[in-house]
């Protein structure tokens, strides 16, 4: 995954329609792991689709930021291998 926001950002809206688990940040050490669908892409933010019989709620949303510090770690596919998402 690149190292810039503007990477990040194109990857991401490569992969909208996909299947995707998201750790993260929940604060006080504690990790937040959901697993979802990419609905959609924003010029700053990126909407996640929660699977309903796990999640209270149905969609979340976050910063490209986010996955640049590392605050949200995406990991794509469940059957074609994993392509992991964060800023390294």
């Amino acid at each position: 995954m690149g190292k810039t926001i503007v990477e990040i950002k194109k990857t991401l809206e490569e992969c909208v329609g996909q299947r995707l688990t998201l750790k993260a940040n929940g604060g006080r050490r504690k990790t937040i792991e959901r697993s979802g669908v990419l609905e959609e892409t924003y010029p700053s933010v990126f909407i996640v689709k929660l699977d309903q019989e796990s999640n209270s709620f149905e969609r979340v949303s976050y910063s490209y930021t986010d996955v640049l510090t590392e605050t949200v770690e995406l990991t794509f596919g469940e059957s074609h291998g994993h392509l992991a998402v964060n800023g390294q």
